[in-house]
Parts: C-alpha cells; sequence; structure tokens
C-alpha cells in the first residue's frame, strides 16, 4: 500500500506506519503494531528487512499500468494461489466487474421508476448505498462509476467532480478481513482521484468490521496504537443503529453449516428482550420442514438477513429501498427456506431473479461465474417502494442467462433491463419457490415425497473412519481407538469441532439412547475397553455398499426410523431434495440402512422406506392409496408393486430427460397411469430394476430370471479379466 502511494521503504517502517497513518489509519495502525515494539522487530528481523528491500524496487505505475482495478486481480490471484483453502473458509470469492456493472445498472434503473420516484437514480442525495461484505470494493467502485457516467450524460463533464465528492459521504463499506480492505482503500481511493483530480474531500466511509456483529456493542476501550480499529468498529456500528440504507449491494460469504457466525443477526441480544433477527425466518413446527432448515444456517442467509432488516425493518420511517445481492441459488427453491420468501413477498413489492447457472449443480468450469464455485447461484434484487402492501405477495420475475460459457452470460447480463423482455412471472403463494410455475401437465402429478407417510434423512455419521469397505478393517480400527493414551482418542476419534469445542458427540460423550436393535451402552469411549458391535452393511451410495459400526457413539444422526424398520423385505428408495437430477436415474434404491449422502455424494438427499416396521406388515403408504389403486386397476395393488412401479418410471435416466424443464423447480412428481396393462407391465419391469439396484437381495425370483444373488451377466457377456486380458495380449501394456 505504501509502494502504491509512492512512500518510500528505506527510511524505516515507522516513518512509513506515521505516513499511512494520515490517509489509511487502520492500515497504519496495524504497521504499527511491528514496528513499535522492539521484541517483534527483533523476531521478525530477517523477514521484515526482506520485505522492505524488496519491496521498496517496486514501481507499482509501471506494474498496474496506472489501471486502478489491477489490485484487484492481483489480490484474487495471489490469494487463490497462496492459500486457497483460506478462499473457501472465509467464502471469498469476487465477483468480475462485468456482474458487478450489470447489477448496478438495475439497481439504478429500479430507482428510476415511477415506484421510487428517485428520477435521478444512484447520484440523487437522497440514496445511501452499503457493500456489506465490500472485499476490495469491486461494488463500491461500480457505484462510484455508475455515478460518473450519469452525471456526466445528463449534466457534462464539469458536473461530475462535485457529485462524486458529494457522493462519497453516501458509500458505506464493511469488510472484516484486512488484506482486502487495505486494496478495496486503494481503489476508491484512486478512483475518485481519477474522477476529481484530487483526494476527496471527506474520507471514504470504509470499516473493519463484522457486518453481523451486535450494533449496540460499543463497549469496550483499545488504548494507544489500536484505537483506530475500535474507533472503525464504533463507527461502523453507529451506521447500523442509526443511519438509514437505501441500498444494500454486494456478493456476501457463502460458507454452509454456519450455526454460530451469524452473530447478532443469529442470536440476538440477551439485553434487548427480543427475539433476533433471524428468528423471524425460521419456518415454525406446523408447516413440517424442520429437517430442512438447517441450510438456513448458511453465511450468505445471514447476510441477506442483515440487508433485509437494515433496509426494511429497521426504521419504520425509512423502509424502503433494494436489496440486491448475487449468491448461491438454494433459497430459490429449497424448503427450508419458505419462511424467508414468505417474508420477502410479504415485505416487497417486486422481486427479480436472475439464474446465472442454467446448466445446474457442478456445470463446467467455463460457464461459471465464479470459476471456484460449484452451485448454481443467482441474482436476486428485492424492491420495497412506498406503494408496497402487506397483504399483496410481491411480483417475482425470473430470467435465466442463456447456458454456456461465462462471455455469453457476461454479454446477456449487459443488456438486461428490468422491464425487458425474457422474464417469466413465478407464482404469488406466499411460500412459493422464486422459480417459474412448471407448465404442462407436470403440475397434475402427485409430489412423489407425498405418496409416502414417511420420508426422512439418512444416516449421518459425521466422520468417516466409522464406514469402510469391509468389517475387519473396522474391527482394527476401534482396537486402535479403544487402545490409544486418552490425549490421542480425541484425534483419532475425530470429533466435530466448532469454535475450537467438539459440536456433538465426542469421547466423553454419556450417550442413555442406542441404534434400534441394539443394547444401550452409557459408557464413554474414552473408558471403553470391550469390543466394537458386529459392523453391518451400510447403503453409502447408490451401487456402492459399505459396512458400518452399529454404535450411536459414534454415529451423530444415526435416524432411529430407519433403523427400526430394517428387515430382509425392506427396501429403501432415494431421491434428491433440494435440487433435481438432471443426468441419470431420478431415484435409486437400496436393500441397507443409507447414508444422507446416499442418492449422490455431494448432495444431501431424502429416503422412504417402502415399510414402517420390521415385520413387513404396515406399509409406508398412505392408506388410502393402495385401496384407491386396487379399484381403479380391477385387482389387488400391494406396497411392492407400487414401489416397483416408481423405480421403473423414474429409476432411469429418460425421466429426467423427459422432464426436464419442469425439473426446473426441484421436487420430483409422480406420473401414475390410468390404464391397468400399463401399471402391471411397469411394476413387473421395476421389480428387475429394484432387484438390480439391492444386488440380488430384493424383489428376488428365479422364475424371471432374478436369483436371489448379486446379478451376473451371461458367460457370454462377461467381460474378461484385465490381467489375463494382459498375459493373452503381448502388446497392451499396465
Amino acid at each position: 500500500m505504501a509502494r502504491a502511494k509512492n512512500i518510500p521503504l528505506a527510511t524505516g517502517l515507522q516513518q512509513v506506519a506515521t505516513t499511512l497513518s494520515q490517509t489509511s489509519s487502520l492500515i497504519g495502525a496495524a504497521l504499527r503494531l511491528l514496528t513499535d515494539n522492539a521484541e517483534n522487530q527483533a523476531t521478525l528481523k530477517t523477514a521484515l528487512g526482506t520485505l522492505t528491500r524488496v519491496l521498496d524496487a517496486v514501481d507499482w505505475s509501471k506494474i498496474s499500468k496506472n489501471d486502478p482495478d489491477a489490485w484487484l486481480y492481483f489480490y484474487e490471484e495471489f490469494l487463490e494461489v497462496y492459500d486457497n483453502d483460506l478462499r473457501k473458509l472465509t467464502g471469498s470469492y469476487y465477483t468480475p466487474p462485468e456482474v458487478v456493472g450489470a447489477m448496478v445498472g438495475l439497481v439504478d434503473e429500479v430507482l428510476r421508476t415511477s415506484r421510487f420516484g428517485q428520477h435521478a437514480g444512484l447520484p440523487a442525495p437522497s440514496v445511501t448505498v452499503a457493500d456489506p461484505a465490500t472485499g476490495t470494493g469491486t461494488f463500491l467502485l461500480g457505484v462510484l462509476r455508475k455515478i460518473a457516467a450519469t452525471v456526466q450524460a445528463d449534466e457534462g463533464e464539469g458536473s461530475v467532480k462535485g457529485v462524486i465528492n458529494a457522493s462519497v459521504k453516501r458509500l458505506i463499506g464493511f469488510e472484516m478481513q484486512l488484506g482486502p480492505f487495505a486494496v478495496a482503500q486503494l481503489r476508491i481511493l484512486a478512483e475518485i482521484v481519477e474522477l476529481t483530480g484530487g483526494p476527496p474531500k471527506v474520507p471514504a466511509r470504509m470499516y473493519v468490521t463484522n457486518t453481523l456483529g451486535n450494533p449496540n456493542d460499543d463497549e469496550g476501550w483499545i488504548p494507544g496504537i489500536l484505537a483506530p480499529i475500535a474507533n472503525s468498529r464504533k463507527e461502523a456500528n453507529k451506521i447500523k443503529r442509526e443511519e438509514p440504507i437505501t441500498v444494500v449491494i454486494g456478493n456476501p460469504p457463502y460458507k454452509e453449516r454456519a450455526m454460530g457466525l451469524g452473530g447478532w443477526i443469529e442470536s440476538g441480544s440477551l439485553n434487548e428482550g427480543k427475539p433476533a433477527p433471524f428468528a423471524d425466518w425460521v419456518p415454525p413446527t406446523v408447516w413440517g420442514i424442520g429437517a430442512h432448515a438447517k441450510h438456513l444456517r448458511n453465511l450468505y442467509v445471514y447476510f441477506w438477513r442483515w440487508a433485509t432488516w437494515k433496509v426494511y425493518d429497521h426504521d419504520p420511517s425509512h423502509n424502503n429501498g433494494i436489496v440486491c445481492f448475487i449468491t448461491v441459488a438454494g433459497f430459490l427453491n429449497g424448503p427450508g427456506f419458505q419462511k424467508m420468501r414468505d417474508y420477502l413477498r410479504r415485505t416487497c413489492d417486486d422481486i427479480w431473479v436472475i439464474d446465472c447457472s442454467p446448466e445446474g449443480h457442478q456445470p463446467e468450469v467455463s460457464t461459471r461465474i465464479f470459476q471456484g464455485v460449484q452451485q448454481p447461484v443467482c441474482i436476486v434484487l428485492a424492491s420495497r417502494s412506498p406503494r408496497s402492501a402487506a397483504d399483496i405477495p410481491a411480483r417475482v420475475m425470473f430470467h435465466a442467462l442463456p447456458a454456456g460459457n461465462r462471455g455469453e452470460k457476461f454479454k446477456a447480463l449487459k443488456e438486461l433491463h428490468v422491464n425487458g423482455p425474457g422474464w417469466t412471472e413465478c407464482p404469488s403463494e406466499w411460500r412459493a419457490p422464486f422459480l417459474p410455475a412448471s407448465a404442462g401437465v407436470w403440475p397434475k402429478y402427485p409430489n412423489l415425497e407425498d405418496l409416502f407417510v414417511y420420508n426422512g434423512s439418512g444416516v449421518q455419521p459425521k466422520r468417516t473412519w466409522v464406514i469402510a469397505s469391509d468389517a475387519p478393517s473396522l474391527i482394527q480400527r476401534w482396537q486402535k481407538l479403544i487402545e490409544a493414551p486418552p490425549d490421542k482418542k480425541e484425534v483419532l476419534f475425530h470429533a466435530t469441532l466448532r469454535d475450537g469445542k467438539p459440536a456433538d458427540r465426542h469421547i466423553r460423550s454419556v450417550v442413555q439412547l442406542s441404534i434400534p436393535g441394539y443394547k444401550p451402552n452409557p459408557k464413554p469411549l474414552i473408558d471403553e475397553t470391550g469390543p466394537c458391535l458386529p459392523p453391518v452393511q451400510y447403503g453409502f451410495r447408490s451401487f456402492n455398499r459399505q459396512w458400518i459400526i452399529p454404535d450411536i457413539r459414534v454415529i451423530t444422526q444415526p435416524n432411529a426410523e430407519l433403523w427400526e424398520s430394517r428387515s430382509n423385505r425392506q427396501v429403501y428408495l432415494t431421491l434428491l431434495s433440494r435440487t433435481s437430477p438432471s443426468t441419470g436415474p431420478a431415484v435409486t434404491f437400496t436393500a441397507l440402512v443409507p447414508d444422507q449422502d446416499h442418492y449422490k455424494g455431494s448432495f444431501s438427499g431424502r429416503v422412504s422406506p417402502l415399510w414402517r416396521d420390521r415385520k413387513a406388515t404396515v406399509p409406508n403408504l398412505p392408506p388410502q392409496l393402495l385401496g384407491f389403486l386396487t379399484r381403479k386397476y380391477g385387482s389387488n395393488v400391494s406396497a411392492e408393486d407400487f414401489m416397483a412401479y416408481v423405480a421403473a418410471t423414474m429409476a432411469h435416466p429418460a425421466f429426467a430427460e423427459r422432464f426436464r424443464e419442469d425439473l426446473s423447480t426441484p421436487g420430483l412428481r409422480l406420473p401414475i397411469t390410468a390404464d391397468s396393462a400399463t401399471f402391471w407391465e411397469a411394476s413387473e419391469l421395476g421389480r428387475t430394476v429394484i432387484w438390480l439396484h439391492t444386488f440380488g437381495e430384493r424383489m428376488t425370483d428365479p422364475t424371471k430370471g432374478r436369483p436371489a444373488h448379486p446379478p451376473r451377466l451371461p458367460a457370454s457377456g462377461r467381460r474378461r479379466n484385465l490381467p489375463r486380458a494382459v498375459r493373452h495380449a503381448g502388446h497392451y501394456q499396465l
């Protein structure tokens, strides 16, 4: 940062820190932590000496070629190479300028509509813009450039300087990491100098702070050289408490399983005596979707809640504005996000959704907006104008970018307008997905999950060592664990940690419950000396059977319902829930108690057993269903007949291909034929499918080619063993 400002390093780091503090107090304070302490200087003498020697030779104007964006690319590429795991841990994926420009343009366009009446758009003096996870400042930079371009076009180049200087005090950036914060300061300062010919009359309003922290927490006094850090937090909290914000825009960090990282937004404050803002988005128990609510615990959702709280809820006298984020797209349709969608429909009057990943999950890297992110992403602009009414659901409009490389998507974004062509209106039900309704006959088919009395998550061990491809390996691992010294057992056990503390089972846990079919053993594992329970076969992944230790002390979420109904007649159907299949079978089957990721290892799914009891006498189907089908087809339909029909209809790639457009809204539906002959033909075919999926253990019938042993190809069609083939073909090489 010093070299970018042409500050020489040869004069010593103390002088550098003092000079930097004049315009960048936080960066200066950080550097003084090194230079004001003799012990630090002695310890870091070699490192700092090398650093100053190398960087003092740097001519930043030659490196950057006077491009203010050079810092952005330097920092991004540096972080990706230096510590890509840190990038993933913090959810830091910086937004391409093409996307930023499109988002800023759409916000400006909505502000200018008659609903808002801000005919000047972003340059309007009453519009305050905040980026709550500003990173390297790309969005604030985009806003500055948009303001300058608008003013130059409307009023002439001579007006740009005055408007930009006036706008600096209306742009706010919060960032938690000092590295990107420093880059953002440099970029914003360089842009202001470029646009006005000199430094800003007031400092840019950028703060190192935790956006999600308690806005009322200004306790604590940090003396001396650390005072700028304390002041930054206090000034940021004052903005959170008192200042109205018109627009919140940005790319918040993404991190799954982020329970406990949402700060005040997630947990609230005991002193305030009211629920945390996040509680407004937790679905009530009566909705019956509690199992899905865990997906709300994601950093990007916490930032969504902060933005909506700040713009819409914080001050009833200033509750109109816009939230525009680019984030992963799970909340558009996930069942756990129903209360979030309900809130947005009741609070806003217009919502625009741009699908940036029409290819679905794990698309080709060349198609991704963020090339390191496998999940689908979307841009959502939620607008509340003075005309909004809580009893009228917001109009939700959907637009999908063209499938293809990211360059084509950037081009389409540049040409997109909120009142332009290509938008499709979404359903208006309060909790409905932010996706277009399916057309044709698809919506008339019953939801597959509704055709089973019980469906839930599979087993979630939360540690991999309790699963293996053979039983002896598990027995050896158990012996190694119980024979280890106490201080090594925690490491071998592999407890899930949160804030450095075990977050679930650990070696000192006293667990009174047990997996159904096994006796309870409340003895903590740290005191265990006996052998492990005999390992049992386990449905690890589709067509991948492993073994597991059936001990509740080592399995965090065993899902007792699945074990309770385990028998030699049970069949478990597994499928995706939060997203839709794009290729391959839409459902798979297993005879073994399945893992929560059984269907597809990278995405949690759902499980529907065929039977609800161990004796296989109570079907896991609505009581009226089998009676209705029996009357419809004129002969008795059993639970196994129906499950086999499901297999024939859905367990093949043609199902996903046939209903590809309908599956844009997650949730499988089952076409049920009205023709008796078709049903029975499909059911017989489905028995063969389940026999194959379960390795010949279910739906057996030797008279129909389904013997009670693993399926085998006819001798004439089997592949030859590779070593034998190599022996008989001397020119082959392994």
